[in-house]
């Protein structure tokens, strides 16, 4: 199934102890460009996450984000540093006698003093959440997955409807192509016929400058292979995921032989249809930059 590159899941779980939730968003990419934020906590985890998504994205900017509130309690500990709070008493009572001043030094100034009493956290069994956040991950992985593909059924539909309107297109410069031709032996025969004042034009002349004229703006390769390009684009799309690099291979593809027509153009109609297929491939080409 086809996928977007853009895309936004989310997922939380909680108890009593914790509420644990991840986040993950996307935005085209050519490559696979991921960020991820989490408490400090789960740094030793950071490896195993990004495995994790890897295994389900391949292209497009993510950022993951995972929060962790802990509702657990005495998590925390009081400790009190008497080695420093001695070392302060010892230099102040030498600053009083140095100076000759009174040390005025009560517990609740000792107290607040730099690093006299610390607020430890006491340390948790780590290991211990991983089942519960690799669990939140892919579970936030599926509903982003999720995402991503409805919207790529969409650019999927789009897509197909721009390769009608350019099949279209092409079966417009096939039919216009002898035309030309045509009409330009018609018109070469009336300037000789005129040129001559009403004598017998050259036949064969006339049919050799036809033949230079066809050409050199026959497209006929042009439109086999746009033809044959449209057709493996379709064929792609029906592939299912990671097609983006080939689908923007094929619409530059596309594009090169629509500049061809383009410049064999010697006709204003087929002009005007050579640049409605290059407006409608760049408008493929666009679409196809958000498919991954």
């Amino acid at each position: 199934m086809i996928s977007s590159m853009t895309g936004f899941g989310r997922y939380e779980t909680s108890t009593k102890e914790y509420r644990l939730s991840v986040e993950i968003k996307s935005v085209n990419h050519r490559y696979l460009d991921l960020s991820v934020k989490m408490p400090r906590r789960f740094n030793c985890f950071e490896s195993a996450v990004r495995s994790l998504v890897r295994e389900r994205i391949q292209r497009g900017k993510v950022d993951l984000y995972i929060t962790f509130d802990d509702y657990s309690e005495d998590r925390f500990q009081l400790k009190y540093n008497r080695s420093l709070a001695q070392a302060y008493m010892r230099h102040f009572g030498e600053m009083e006698q140095e100076f000759g001043i009174r040390n005025d030094i009560t517990v609740s100034t000792l107290a607040g003093l730099p690093e006299v009493f610390l607020m430890e956290e006491e340390e948790q069994d780590t290991e211990s959440y991983w089942p519960v956040l690799s669990d939140a991950v892919g579970k936030a992985l599926e509903v982003f997955a999720q995402a991503r593909c409805r919207e790529g059924e969409q650019l999927k539909q789009d897509l197909l409807q721009k390769l009608d309107e350019l099949e279209s297109m092409v079966r417009r410069v096939e039919e216009r192509s002898p035309q030309i031709v045509t009409e330009y032996r018609a018109r070469l025969y009336e300037k000789m016929q005129e040129i001559l004042g009403g004598a017998a034009a050259d036949e064969n002349r006339i049919l050799m400058e036809a033949a230079i004229f066809a050409d050199k703006v026959c497209v006929d390769e042009e439109l086999v292979r746009l033809n044959t390009h449209i057709r493996h684009m379709r064929e792609v799309l029906e592939e299912g995921n990671g097609v983006g690099r080939k689908l923007d291979f094929l619409a530059q593809e596309m594009n090169r032989e629509a500049n061809t027509t383009l410049s064999k153009s010697n006709d204003v109609a087929l002009s005007d249809i050579a640049i409605g297929m290059k407006t409608e491939i760049e408008k493929i080409r666009e679409q196809v930059q958000n498919i991954e």
